[in-house]
């Protein structure tokens, strides 16, 4: 009998339907389904809707896939060796027939099963991380289409890092070789007893429940830094204090994601921010899932018929599907319009206020952030005498570097990738919109507060605002992340051939240009970084890469003083099938940073050219 969720009516799994019965797929055809997957340390994803179609919402997986997703489990289990596993999932059509294998694969090794159903990321971390033994196997392709799914998984609160991940990656594909893994699969789920299952089932609303209070436990304890109850129950007393005589409202559109059914609303109203929440039903996906350029404008223009109604109502949020990142909008009372906040910005104007209301004497702060975040977050740390230190892309490269960082002595109070959008407090160990919006709501309900971070007078603080608090951010023209221009598809798939005629074509280039680039924007100087998992290194050539090179490689620029100017930046991603790019340039002139912009798309293309003409 098919089991349904009690709060959506959704269907959770048919205890006495094994997912796996009937007749085996061939080895090819699982070989084929599993070409189409791409597997890193950031997560496991693929198209896993039948028809092939990444915007297709249809519920249902291949045979192969399925087989596909009980291997990878098999080999979860036998890396990680769980004693209990929390699984969640985000609001992707195809989550809970992923969900429905995974688990029986997981029962039948006899591991205690914590089932929550639909959560968002942060919250089945919080979990895990109250719950210090057991692991997470979380389901979703976070802000990729909705016909795209896959999973991730760690313990104690923060994702696999990439060498965890590398070994379950070697094991699955050691797997996938074995002609017999789909009949040992088939054979596991089969032994499954249904009131076995039926019993793990019946206690979702159970572990949900605790998860929803782990959470919150965990939001509040990233908004002081303390675990101590009175220290958060002074700040809340605090910023509801301060919001009622500097009311502040929140428009949450939640396009259907996971967060729909977390503490998201309960929280902020307990803090007494006024609220609004549009598309807050879980799968009430009205538009693409990476919050992102267009995909705010609904959130804007809901913000902006909030502020007519009621001028308190100043910022809006919009989160991936997963829920562990969320992209702001807010109302300039210059233009008396309301906009959208760029990512690299909205990074920027946390760690500042972060860092700025967490200095402490005797303390030496630091900040951990990716290869391609701005150069405004260096900007900020040399004024507030605060170290920076870079990874490669990936949330657990730079939460794993903060933890290399404080077991020398520093104190990182934030980390993130300013390129992606979010950022990650400590002590948790993934991004979260929710301490997005309450580092937001401290700079805007207190006046004082917001003299501090911004170095405004009190005066002009009076009624502290988004736009005047960017103000006192560095100026610089960014490329967005996941804007068109920021992506290349390349028919190279040996990076690090790529990266020796890019490295050649670079060198030719910056001598021919050297005198224009001069002129034009004062650059007399340049150093190449390359990052690789929690490492960075300062050099040119294969020597400072490690196979199958695949890391971060930037060229920063600096000008006549050795000063830091601009610098452009490239990589393949880790879970998609693109080549990311992008330049960062220095103040807001357009011109310069296109230029940069432009040179870098050329560098990659005629070093893809040249590597495909050799072949």
């Amino acid at each position: 009998m098919l089991y349904m969720h009690n709060q959506t009516g959704f269907p959770i799994a048919d205890p006495d339907k094994d997912p796996l019965a009937g007749a085996l797929p061939t080895h090819l055809e699982i070989e084929n389904a599993y070409r189409s997957m791409i597997i890193s340390a950031s997560g496991w994803r693929k198209v896993f809707a039948p028809s092939g179609n990444e915007e297709d919402a249809s519920e249902q997986l291949t045979r192969p896939d399925a087989f596909l997703i009980a291997i990878a489990t098999e080999a979860f289990w036998r890396e990680r060796q769980p004693k209990a596993v929390i699984v969640g999932m985000d609001t992707r059509p195809t989550g809970p027939a992923i969900a429905d294998i995974v688990c029986r694969i997981l029962l039948a090794h006899q591991v205690e099963v914590k089932h929550l159903f639909i959560a968002a990321a942060p919250e089945i971390m919080a979990y895990s991380a109250y719950h210090q033994e057991d692991h997470f196997f979380y389901i979703s392709a976070s802000h990729n289409p909705i016909g795209h799914n896959g999973f991730k998984f760690g313990c104690q609160g923060g994702v696999a890092d990439s060498i965890e991940a590398t070994k379950v990656i070697a094991t699955f594909r050691t797997l996938l070789t074995d002609g017999d893994s789909a009949q040992l699969v088939k054979r596991l789920s089969a032994s499954v007893k249904s009131g076995t299952y039926l019993n793990m089932l019946r206690q979702c609303d159970k572990f949900k429940a605790d998860a929803l209070v782990a959470y919150e436990r965990l939001v509040l304890d990233t908004a002081t830094g303390s675990e101590d109850e009175m220290v958060f129950g002074d700040l809340v007393a605090s910023l509801r204090h301060d919001i009622e005589k500097h009311p502040i409202g929140i428009v949450a559109e939640l396009n259907g994601s996971a967060r729909s059914l977390s503490i998201d609303r309960p929280f902020l109203e307990g803090l007494e921010v006024k609220t609004r929440f549009v598309n807050a039903e879980p799968r009430q996906i009205v538009h693409a899932i990476v919050p992102e350029g267009a995909n705010l404008e609904m959130c804007r223009k809901e913000l902006e018929m909030a502020h007519t109604e009621d001028p308190a109502f100043v910022l809006g949020y919009v989160p991936d599907n997963d829920g562990d990142r969320g992209n702001i909008v807010y109302y300039d009372e210059r233009t008396k319009s309301t906009r959208i906040l760029g990512a690299q910005e909205l990074f920027a104007l946390v760690a500042q206020i972060e860092l700025s209301l967490s200095r402490k004497e005797g303390t030496t702060q630091a900040i951990v952030i990716n290869g391609p975040t701005s150069l405004m977050i260096d900007q900020i740390a040399a004024k507030l005498q605060v170290k920076v230190f870079r990874a490669e892309v990936g949330e657990a490269n730079v939460v794993k570097l903060a933890q290399q960082i404080r077991s020398q002595g520093f104190m990182v109070r934030l980390l993130g990738e300013g390129s992606n959008g979010g950022n990650i407090t400590h002590p948790s160990k993934v991004r979260d919109p929710l301490n997005t919006l309450v580092s937001l709501v401290k700079l805007l309900s207190s006046p004082t507060r917001f003299s501090v971070i911004t170095g405004a007078d009190v005066a002009r603080s009076a009624v502290p605002t988004i736009a005047k608090a960017l103000e006192s951010l560095p100026k610089r023209t960014i490329t967005g992340g996941f804007s068109t221009e920021a992506t290349m598809r390349i028919t190279s798939a040996d990076h690090g051939l790529l990266k020796a005629a890019y490295e050649r074509h670079f060198v030719q280039d910056y001598a021919k240009r050297s005198d224009e680039l001069a002129e034009k924007f004062g650059i007399f100087g340049w150093r190449e970084e390359q990052t690789e998992g929690t490492t960075m290194l300062v050099g040119l050539g294969p020597a400072y890469r490690t196979a199958p090179m695949r890391g971060g490689l930037k060229i920063v620029f600096s000008n006549q003083k050795g000063t830091d100017t601009d610098f452009i930046w490239m990589r393949g991603s880790g879970t998609e099938p693109v080549f990311r790019i992008m330049a960062d340039a220095l103040g807001e002139n357009q011109g310069r940073h296109d230029y940069l912009l432009a040179w870098q798309r050329s560098l990659v293309e005629r070093s893809d050219a040249e590597i495909a003409s050799k072949k």
